[in-house]
């Protein structure tokens, strides 16, 4: 799940401080612990049965016992906490342990539904003081502090003291560190393409610059282009353009104003190991599978919902009641983004997106993703993908309709591995959108995989007719905005899109003058799809002119369909001209919208379809400026992919993924894309740290903001149908 999220996890939370005493206290401020230096008892903290609290020294220690799963079997802590909507608090304590392990600090609701407020998980040693601030997103007088100690296998020692929460302190001031004031795309430009940075700089008059090699020597000079005010962040801004230069290097740096970048390569290499990381992504994204740790070290997992304690599993899932008399099995599939639901309408643009790729490029065909099918006479991709399709189909109700999505009945916290989801599962309504989504990519599924796997090619198709002909025959099923409890509830009002999207892949796929009738009559074909969002899950016309445009067929008046895809990268590219940080992107009023990073992305798709269209290198030079922005050259100065960058995102929204939270478990893969910069800034951490932001500065590197640094498939297919494009430029 990403859009609309509805979580209760986190309200917000701070840096943590360096070690020493706190802050004097401020007249106004209100301790909400009692007794939190164990003065002489330990009341009224509680520990769980089997874990006494003792007095050691003048703290509390507890033993804690080996075995246990989660975080939460074992625990101390004090309940009766007051806490007041909107009210800033300060959480610190002194705490040690045997090295090495982690207590998760949680600020809480006491009672059912146990929300989580506030949350941190240091890793123990010595004493050590640590301290936090955030700000309650609810008033309630049965809030907790608690020190979360289970899940090892080991037993051990664990020690707090001078637990406080005090009220009434004033929030802190987020200041994102935006390291030097050169933007450069820190992964690497192409010899022959084009390479521009960004100055930001006080300064409106022209400035010398310098290229350096990773000595220092200096390579080039030349004079800044001042730009003045960039709106999508605020800035007073300068372009210096060093494409003249054509030679490879690695650790080059730009110097410039006094600053110097970070460093960054020429290389007609450097995204090769992109285009297969961005699809390894799926592999642990993978439901109803155990993650092999000798396929991705330090990813291994156990298969997540598969009928196995504590899952109830994905095997036989019910509907939502009153819904449905039957159940399916689902098992399978790739989990959406950070949480443990799978949804039909962002696999299927994912699923499209990913085969897209598969249709137009013959090297990634050859790439290894190193996944268990490999080596299988089959291109690994297509393997891959082949495991959410799987899924798609099995979603589709006897009637021919597709249930929109499938998750838990209630949200979890994080982090959660999949295997330890003890939510129920549920079916929920077909929509028409979520059946044309299989429609369409059965339809392009079957064309295909009939090389390779005949048979399922044939159930693919029968399945996409029957789909079809479902959502064509049936009343229009919209998914509500309301089903947002447990999942998202990617909500679409508007469908004949989808409707277009499935008749052209028919089309495609079978030459049936029937569904060219249906392409041309649509509403769709002559409409303008190129807006500021090319395509995503909720728009998929774009999705559809590019195949038609692509992929040879005899529909009639197909030229104009060519034009539309050339007149839409025009589009993208006079943005991109226009914009100081060099983004195809230019929403209205400078909202950006959720998920933006793959919004640039898809908009490069387009740009990039137009050079496979024409020939033309602006439109291949469009798309390798338009990915400076994603791995540097932006006002964050951050690279929005997880290990490409020497700045890059780290802790991306995920259960599972979530070395922020708890150290035993990893970062997100390298090369997964961050959902970037949101204007709407829709969870609470977003909403206390980075309220006031403007344009590209609404996003933070932290794993509790959903709204700005989820990751998702369908954004990861954006990054990896365009790395595989710029992978093949000689």
């Amino acid at each position: 799940m990403h859009l609309w999220e509805r979580s209760r996890l986190i309200a917000a939370v701070s840096t943590l401080l360096l070690v020493g005493a706190a802050a004097p206290a401020l007249a106004d401020e209100v301790e909400q612990v009692v007794n939190g230096g164990f003065d002489s008892s330990t009341d009224p903290f509680w520990s769980t049965e089997g874990m006494p609290i003792a007095l050691s020294d003048g703290r509390a220690c507890v033993d804690v016992p080996g075995g246990t799963t989660n975080r939460w079997d074992a625990a101390i802590g004090q309940n009766d906490i007051d806490l007041v909507a909107g009210e800033t608090y300060r959480f610190s304590f002194d705490a040690s342990g045997t090295a090495g392990h982690v207590a998760r600090a949680i600020t809480g609701l006491a009672v059912s539904p146990y929300d989580t407020y506030f949350e941190q998980s240091p890793v123990l040693g010595d004493t050590q003081h640590y301290e936090y601030t955030f700000t309650a997103s609810a008033s309630t007088s049965q809030a907790q502090v608690a020190f979360q100690v289970g899940g090892s296998a080991d037993p051990w020692r664990f020690c707090v003291d001078n637990v406080s929460l005090v009220g009434g302190v004033p929030p802190e001031v987020y200041v994102p560190d935006t390291g030097p004031r050169v933007r450069v795309n820190q992964v690497a430009y192409l010899p022959d393409g084009p390479k521009a940075a960004t100055l930001v700089t006080e300064t409106s008059t022209a400035l010398p610059w310098t290229l350096n090699d990773k000595n220092g020597k200096i390579l080039l000079k030349g004079k800044t282009s001042p730009y003045g005010v960039d709106a999508s962040s605020g800035q007073n801004v300068q372009t210096i353009d060093f494409s003249r230069w054509t030679r490879s290097g690695t650790g080059l740096t730009i110097t410039a104003d006094g600053e110097t970048s970070r460093p960054f390569d020429i290389s007609r290499d450097a995204y090769r190991s992109l285009r297969a990381d961005a699809l390894k992504f799926y592999y642990t994204q993978r439901s109803g599978i155990e993650i092999r740790d000798d396929l991705r070290p330090g990813y291994g997992r156990a298969a997540g919902h598969v009928d196995v304690a504590p899952n109830q599993g994905d095997g036989n899932v019910p509907c939502q009641p009153g819904v449905c008399d039957y159940t399916l099995d689902v098992r399978g599939g790739w989990y959406d983004a950070g949480d443990h639901g799978k949804y039909v309408v962002n696999g299927g643009i994912s699923v499209w997106e990913l085969l897209s790729e598969y249709e137009q490029s013959h090297a990634v065909r050859g790439v290894s993703l190193n996944i268990p099918e490999s080596g299988n006479r089959t291109p690994d991709i297509l393997d891959e993908v082949r495991w959410e399709l799987d899924f798609l189909l099995s979603m589709q109700a006897p009637n021919g309709m597709v249930h929109h999505k499938i998750h838990d009945q209630a949200w979890t916290g994080l982090p959660l591995l999949p295997s330890q989801d003890p939510q129920p599962r549920e079916l929920h309504p077909v929509s028409t959108a979520a059946t044309l989504n299989v429609a369409a990519t059965a339809a392009q599924a079957a064309r295909i995989y009939a090389k390779y796997d005949p048979a399922f090619a044939k159930r693919a198709l029968a399945a996409a007719k029957k789909a079809y002909t479902a959502a064509k025959t049936n009343p229009i099923a919209l998914a509500p905005e309301s089903d947002g409890v447990g999942g998202g509830a990617y909500n679409d009002t508007k469908v004949s899109d989808e409707f277009y999207w499935a008749a052209a892949e028919l089309f495609l796929t079978t030459g049936d003058k029937a569904y060219a009738k249906d392409v041309i009559s649509s509403p769709e074909h002559t409409g303008d799809a190129f807006g500021p969002v090319a395509f995503d899950w909720a728009s998929t016309a774009a999705a559809a002119k590019i195949d038609l445009a692509l992929i040879p067929n005899k529909l009639p008046g197909l030229s104009s369909v060519k034009k539309q895809v050339v007149a839409g990268a025009e589009k993208y590219l006079a943005i991109q001209k226009a914009h100081a940080y060099g983004v195809a992107y230019a929403p209205a009023n400078n909202v950006w919208d959720w998920g933006s990073a793959s919004i640039v992305a898809n908009n490069l798709v387009v740009i990039a379809t137009a050079e496979k269209l024409t020939g033309r290198d602006r439109y291949r030079d469009g798309v390798l400026t338009g990915l400076d922005w994603l791995f540097g050259r932006n006002a964050l100065n951050r690279s929005y992919v997880t290990g490409y960058g020497e700045v890059s995102a780290q802790n991306q929204h995920s259960r599972w993924y979530a070395a922020q939270l708890d150290p035993a478990l990893p970062h997100p893969p390298v090369g997964s894309l961050a959902g970037g910069p949101n204007s709407s800034i829709q969870d609470p951490l977003a909403q206390e740290k980075l309220k006031g932001c403007v344009g590209q500065f609404c996003y933070i590197d932290d794993i509790q903001s959903w709204s700005t640094n989820e990751l998702t498939i369908n954004w990861n297919s954006a990054l990896a149908w365009v790395s595989g494009y710029v992978a093949e430029i000689h």
